[in-house]
């Protein structure tokens, strides 16, 4: 059922967004000029690989450091608009509507079993942690949410997390669109890391 409802609701975001995603290409060619899209790998269901699709908002920096974009940037960071291609992830089975967010590929041999345990469902464009600090929490905090949304996946939660994703976007709740990451990379065990 739950693919079922990530292949139906996804094909018709696209469709309804089509003028929209249109548009952001259009905006997207002349802010930032080619490519259009970032792509990068990250660990999927079962610790699979595959390249997750979205808006590119970053460039290199004067000394090589990428570092985020100017105001067209941030726009599309804390609006969530450089997500909306990962939609096409999602028909390809590659994520889901919901899940927890897909972290590069260098990270699943830092985790511990527990922690291990999120790709046991499909990563999702939105999930219980990104309504509940989005990026504004600690990497321990992160996977406590990831994994009681594992423990406590539904129909009706997917569908809770998704009315909440819009009100936390629109809202600008948790957002960190500053010059750099948001936040700094996942060392293991030891959860010392804090938002920037």
């Amino acid at each position: 059922m739950k693919r079922a409802f990530d292949i139906a609701f996804s094909f018709l975001g696209l469709i309804v967004l089509a003028p929209l995603l249109s548009g952001l290409c259009l905006l997207q060619y002349f802010k930032m000029g080619r490519p259009l899209f970032f792509r990068q790998e990250r660990a999927g269901l079962g610790g699979k690989f595959f390249q997750i699709i979205k808006f590119r908002s970053m460039i290199a920096g004067s000394e090589g450091d990428i570092t985020r974009t100017t105001t067209w940037g941030k726009f599309l960071r804390s609006t969530s608009l450089d997500e909306l291609p990962e939609l096409f992830n999602v028909l390809r089975g590659d994520m889901s509507l919901v899940g927890p967010r897909p972290l590069p590929t260098e990270y699943l041999p830092l985790y511990n079993t527990e922690q291990a345990r999120r790709h046991a469902v499909r990563p999702g464009i939105t999930g219980w942690a990104q309504i509940n600090g989005r990026n504004n929490i600690t990497w321990k905090r992160q996977f406590e949410l990831d994994l009681w949304y594992i423990d406590h996946s539904s129909l009706l939660l997917d569908f809770k997390i998704l009315v909440l994703t819009f009100y936390a976007v629109l809202s600008r709740k948790g957002i960190n669109a500053s010059e750099t990451n948001t936040r700094t990379a996942f060392k293991g065990e030891i959860f010392h890391e804090e938002v920037e």
